[in-house]
């Protein structure tokens, strides 16, 4: 069977007009390889005004990876780093045993209408790192490796795929790849790790076969090779990597081997004992649910 499970979205509101798509974590897995937490936003047209801001909020345990199709952000963290993420570029923030960052509009976009279209994806770090410093690396769009199948192109944002490795760094295997087909084309998807899926943004496509829906995520039997058939131009990516090392704690913005890791995060948090983001005065507080549950 080539698509082993098929995972549909829900709404999620980030902040007031701007939501988000979220696949990971579903009901039916908690995450395909490392992957945990998939989100995707847009395409939308903000307008002069709006606030799509995401002000500063800690994270432990995980690797954020922020991916843009169009528009831009603004990344600041607690290490000090200030980064403007555009299109093409992958965006990877280690969080180890705790960082803080935002994820703002530049301030040249403030005044005028664009599109914002990406993807953040969050990353279960292995247990023997989960506590490691936190750290940051931004790879540019000029650097991300990409080439052409046939008339298929393909950029590999992490990992080696398609005979393409990406600079991105990792510390666990992973596969993270943009396709791009046009309409009656054929790709065939090799097995690059434990665990893959396909997760379809625009288009119709099929899976040896088995059709796979806008906006959903198909997990794929990884055993052997699987043909991607384009029924009309369609784009998609391509997730995967080993299996994590156990089962993962998560509770906001917090992912864990053990619940005191989360608990002490929580804590520390409410307690405004994290490191601050320079040149940042607001902060997005604890959940009462979960400041409840580490009372």
């Amino acid at each position: 069977m080539p698509i082993t499970q098929t995972l549909t979205p829900h709404t999620k509101e980030l902040s007031p007009g701007f939501n988000v798509l979220r696949l990971l974590p579903s009901a039916q897995t908690q995450g395909v390889g490392p992957f945990l937490f998939f989100d995707h936003f847009g395409p939308v047209e903000v307008e002069p005004g709006a606030n799509h801001d995401v002000r500063p909020h800690p994270h432990i345990g995980l690797a954020t990876v922020t991916y843009l199709f169009e528009g831009a952000m603004m990344h600041r963290d607690s290490l000090g780093e200030v980064q403007r993420i555009e299109p093409g570029a992958v965006n990877l923030m280690t969080a180890g045993r705790g960082i803080v960052h935002s994820e703002r509009m530049p301030d040249d976009l403030k005044a005028r209408t664009y599109r914002s279209h990406g993807l953040q994806l969050w990353m279960a770090l292995p247990a023997a790192h989960e506590e490691t410093a936190p750290s940051f690396s931004h790879t540019p769009a000029r650097e991300i490796p990409q080439d052409r199948v046939g008339s298929t192109k393909i950029r590999v944002l992490m990992g080696t795929a398609f005979g393409l490795t990406s600079p991105v760094p990792l510390l666990t295997p992973t596969v993270y790849v943009d396709v791009q087909m046009l309409a009656h084309e054929t790709l065939t998807v090799p097995r690059m790790a434990q665990e893959q899926a396909i997760y379809l943004l625009c288009g119709e496509l099929t899976v040896d076969g088995a059709a796979v829906a806008l906006n959903t995520m198909a997990v794929l039997d990884a055993s052997g090779d699987n043909v991607v058939r384009a029924s009309s131009d369609a784009h998609f990516v391509l997730i995967g990597g080993d299996a994590i090392d156990g089962h993962r704690h998560m509770a906001w913005n917090f992912v864990a081997t053990r619940r005191e890791l989360i608990s002490k995060a929580a804590g520390d948090w409410d307690a405004d004992r994290f490191d601050k983001v320079p040149c940042e005065t607001e902060r997005i507080p604890l959940p009462d649910s979960l400041r409840a549950s580490v009372a």
